[in-house]
């Protein structure tokens, strides 16, 4: 039987800002990729057509291809087999990027665990209680707060709705 192999993909551009990108994947997540420390880890140097992108206007002009990054105004050129040269844009692979990127923290994330702290301290359970209403565990319960996990829908609800009794209201604005 085959294995089913998630690759990495990006899905969309969120926001530019100097030489930073924020990016969705394929799996839902929003990532930061500084590319200044990009192009200098894959060795591009001021020789390299790639170095124009350490120019922001230049950088900016990133498009999405291949579910990758790709700029189009970068000088590359490849040569066929019968020695003709083609012009190709400038890619990194998203897998890549992905090995190069952080977390982008969404605001939704930091009020989920605001939110949930002060409803369980307001309904006067530790961590450790409501986790054990809800079928998690304390140390989830602790990352939700303090924002170092992201949470399924399904397993929110579980925590609002069975450990704290409270009912969930999702929104879309």
């Amino acid at each position: 039987m085959r294995k089913h192999i998630k690759i990495p993909r990006i899905l969309k551009i969120n926001w530019i800002k100097g030489l930073s990108v924020s990016v969705v994947y394929n799996n839902g997540e929003s990532r930061i990729i500084d590319f200044r420390n990009v192009l200098l880890k894959i060795g591009v140097d001021e020789k390299s057509p790639a170095s124009i992108l350490f120019n922001e206007d230049e950088f900016k002009k990133a498009e999405i291809e291949n579910n990758t990054l790709s700029w189009n105004n970068v000088e590359q050129y490849i040569t066929l087999r019968n020695n003709e040269k083609v012009k190709v844009p400038f890619e990194i692979g998203a897998d890549v990027l992905l090995k190069y990127s952080q977390p982008e923290k969404s605001d939704v994330v930091l009020k989920i665990g605001r939110l949930i702290r002060e409803s369980r301290m307001r309904s006067g359970l530790s961590q450790q209680e409501l986790a054990i209403k809800s079928g998690t565990t304390r140390n989830y319960i602790s990352r939700i707060e303090n924002d170092r996990s992201d949470i399924e829908i399904a397993t929110l609800r579980k925590i609002v709705e069975t450990g704290l009794g409270k009912q969930l209201d999702v929104r879309i604005k």
